[in-house]
């Protein structure tokens, strides 16, 4: 007797502000077979309890929601604990959007232009596990994920940067340092005397944290001090 294996149903809960595009996502992925619509709801708040009642395999969240957005809903859902897939629906394809949505837990995005194709294949994906961006949004995501990491680490590399620590005064005798000029010379073109050229530089060792002139030159150079005084130059 040959044994019949069936293939589990996913489950699946609609939440959008349109009642139409409600009724035409339904009937749609019903067509599809594998697939049963558990719940429907044109509310956010009501999309957790919701999901707490159903315990649906996959969420399509709208993310123009009136009340509450559909990226608080996701959170709440998320922090819920309910193990359910979300596929983010929107009308646009902003990448801030697609990477704050991807952050906060979505697993798919969806622009609601795109074919249907891209929807069910959204929700089998997010059904196994998986997450599923279409090519034309993978890229903008991508890039959009590259740009922030740049922009974080610069902001982390000028933050740990012990120049940002000196003082005016100090960053003008450390640059005639760089130059090459003896304290005296340094004390002559500055219009101060030796002994403030020696409090001043005695401070700028302590604060990048070198012994010596030759440490704290080398420390300018290497971190960008150079770059930063030819742009005051130039403004």
């Amino acid at each position: 007797m040959k044994s019949t294996s069936f293939k589990k149903r996913v489950k699946v809960l609609i939440c959008d502000d349109n009642h139409e595009h409600v009724q035409g996502i339904s009937e749609l992925i019903k067509i599809e077979g594998d697939f049963d619509v558990v719940a429907t709801t044109t509310s956010a708040a009501t999309a957790l309890i919701l999901a707490k009642k159903y315990r649906p395999d996959v969420i399509l969240m709208d993310m123009n929601m009136p009340e509450k957005d559909g990226l608080s809903a996701i959170y709440d859902i998320e922090k819920a604990g309910l193990e359910t897939g979300i596929v983010a629906l929107s009308a646009y394809d902003d990448s801030d959007l697609i990477f704050r949505a991807m952050k906060t837990g979505a697993k798919a995005y969806i622009l609601k232009t795109m074919a249907s194709a891209q929807l069910i294949k959204a929700i089998e994906e997010v059904s196994q596990g998986r997450t599923y961006l279409p090519q034309s949004l993978s890229c903008k995501f991508f890039n959009y994920f590259q740009a922030l990491v740049k922009k974080q680490e610069s902001e982390t590399k000028d933050e740990t940067n012990l120049l940002n620590t000196l003082t005016q005064r100090e960053e003008e005798v450390l640059d005639l340092l760089t130059q090459g000029l003896t304290y005296k010379d340094v004390a002559k073109t500055l219009f101060i005397a030796d002994t403030t050229v020696k409090t001043h530089v005695n401070n700028i060792f302590q604060k990048l944290q070198v012994s010596d002139r030759t440490g704290a030159v080398l420390y300018a150079i290497n971190n960008g001090f150079m770059s930063k005084k030819r742009a005051q130059i130039a403004v």
